[in-house]
């Protein structure tokens, strides 16, 4: 059991970088990750590297889709 374990956390620009390597240091830590980027195929390849991550196409610049 990681640290993180029955922790949610909501990550946002998670197909590359930062936002990628924050989604991945989470799920590890045994958090449920939502990850979210408007680069849909990132998101598929984040989903298949570790468990616990789901994933969500968002594009935050878009205040009516944030909302939905």
């Amino acid at each position: 059991m990681g640290r993180l374990s029955g922790e949610r956390a909501f990550v946002t620009a998670a197909g590359q970088g930062i936002g990628r390597a924050t989604a991945l240091a989470f799920a590890r830590e045994g958090a449920t990750v939502i990850a979210t980027d408007i680069d849909a195929g990132a998101l598929a390849a984040l989903k298949a590297e570790a468990a616990g991550i789901e994933t969500q196409t968002l594009d935050v610049r878009d205040t009516a889709a944030v909302q939905a």
